[in-house]
């Protein structure tokens, strides 16, 4: 079998517009995947470089396909199962920033060049005082963002037609306001001038963004049946979810350099990404934190398991839709469409999220993503919302443990012992409260300003219907009292 390659694929010239730090699998099913949609439509007419932003690893596989590999999305829509591939031919080279430094930095002179796109993790957008402009490269990705851009300058004279447009999408907060935040650090630091400074603020656009799609990487245990079905072979074969969302936040207008929506893709444009970041982790990170507890201790162990039990589901659709949506500002049509989507997602038969990997630091992440909620709904209704109390109730028998072994708190499930992991003090706070009465687990759990920045026990009738829900769980088992207190059937 043929291994792909350009003469498999080929593609049609074109200059270089984006430079992207990062060849993971992230970038090349999301980011690389809509921009080679955008050139097949006409809108885009540019292709990617990677840069390899890291010191270890290589790139050969893309050297010996000719950067070329094929995304395979899978899971489900309108209640049915949609497969699709798409071979993406938008990547022209790929660069090591260390061991091929020089063809690296002269991509700063290249006239083409409009947009860098970043994926270098959580821990990539830092400030290191001890980066060095002298650094061929500098150490870290601001680092080498700042010298880069500051050659680019250079080289165009402070021209303002060779700014250049900033997309990371590294999954923390405001990331384009967190990585402007570092280059100027750095730019002050290393003595780069006013100029330089006004080119960025005049020339350079920052933006913010948010992404959401699950990709799940090379699929291993499969390629072979794979590549039969695609007929040659693919060593960067990328697998992911047919849901896809990009929210770009910026001060200036860009959507008509980055005309996604004009061929249907799934791209925001916006001066404010905080209410879709509400919506996807309050409907999404929040349906994953608040029924894991239940659905664990229902016998369930991947999310798909649980979503094929009606009852979960049904606690999970009157979750969102009686609880999460009414507490929320978009509109209404737009937050059901995206649960609706999120219900899908859960039940994609070709994604395993283990329920266990999902409850890992479960007592913050209710915190974040469900709190919001419960207080919300207070507020506007005055009542206790039945369903995320529940799922509070489920987070504390949960964390019902007899030891901490190896920084994990030992519990128990239908006699089979499980590794709860979170914070150190979460799981001591656990295993002395777990001997006491329910009803003074409760309250202390409710009064931990450590957990819930505020003493929950003031909450009208809170502490005394967790309390009964704990004592149900404990007596009966989960099974019995989610069916004894949510058994009817959902209406949507």
């Amino acid at each position: 079998m043929k291994r792909l390659s350009a003469q498999l694929a080929p593609a049609k010239p074109r200059n270089v517009k984006v430079l992207q730090f990062g060849e993971g699998n992230f970038l090349r099913a999301f980011v690389d995947y809509f921009l080679d949609i955008a050139n097949e439509n006409g809108y885009i007419d540019g292709d990617v470089v990677i840069a390899k932003p890291i010191e270890y690893g290589n790139l050969d596989r893309f050297h010996a396909q000719d950067c070329r590999y094929t995304v395979l999305l899978r899971g489900i829509e309108n209640g049915k199962r949609v497969e699709s591939t798409r071979l993406v031919t938008c990547i022209q080279d790929a660069v090591d920033c260390y061991t091929e430094y020089e063809k690296y930095a002269s991509l700063a002179s290249l006239a083409s060049l409009r947009f860098i796109v970043s994926n270098t993790t959580e821990a990539g957008i830092v400030l290191d005082i001890n980066d060095r402009l002298a650094y061929n490269p500098p150490i870290t990705y601001p680092g080498k963002l700042t010298k880069f851009l500051y050659e680019r300058a250079r080289a165009f004279h402070y021209a303002q037609e060779k700014g250049l447009i900033i997309l990371p999408v590294e999954l923390i907060d405001d990331n384009g306001i967190a990585l402007k935040r570092c280059v100027y650090a750095l730019a002050a630091q290393w003595e780069l001038g006013e100029q330089f400074i006004r080119w960025l603020d005049d020339a350079c656009v920052f933006t913010s963004t948010l992404v959401d799609r699950i990709v799940t990487g090379y699929p291993a245990g499969e390629a072979q049946a794979l590549w039969q079905k695609l007929g040659y072979e693919d060593q960067l074969l990328d697998t992911a979810e047919p849901f896809g969302l990009w929210v770009i936040e910026s001060d200036k207008d860009i959507r008509d350099e980055l005309p996604f929506d004009k061929c249907g893709l799934p791209v925001i444009f916006t001066d404010n990404q905080k209410p879709y970041k509400q919506r996807k982790v309050r409907i999404l990170n929040g349906a994953h934190t608040s029924f894991v507890p239940v659905a664990y201790l229902c016998g369930h162990d991947t999310v798909k398991q649980a979503m094929d039990d009606p009852a979960i589901k049904q606690f999970v659709l009157e979750t969102l839709h009686g609880e999460v949506i009414p507490t929320l500002e978009l509109p209404k049509k737009d937050l059901e469409s995206f649960a609706d989507a999120v219900i899908s997602r859960f039940e994609n038969p070709y994604i395993e999220h283990r329920l266990l990997s999902i409850s890992l630091n479960s007592v913050s992440k209710w915190r974040a993503r469900c709190m919001p909620s419960f207080l919300t709904y207070i507020d506007k209704t005055g009542d206790l919302p039945a369903h995320l109390t529940f799922s509070l109730a489920a987070l504390m028998a949960l964390y019902q443990g007899y030891e901490i072994k190896d920084g994990a708190l030992q519990c128990m499930r239908d006699g089979s012992t499980y590794q709860i992991l979170d914070d150190e003090a979460v799981l001591r706070f656990f295993l002395a409260v777990s001997k006491l009465p329910v009803q003074e687990q409760v309250v202390s759990f409710l009064e931990n300003e450590l957990f819930w920045c505020d003493n929950l026990s003031t909450i009208m009738g809170l502490a005394q219907t967790m309390s009964h829900i704990l004592e149900e769980i404990k007596q009966y088992g989960m099974k019995t009292v989610l069916s004894a207190r949510f058994g009817k059937k959902f209406q949507d």
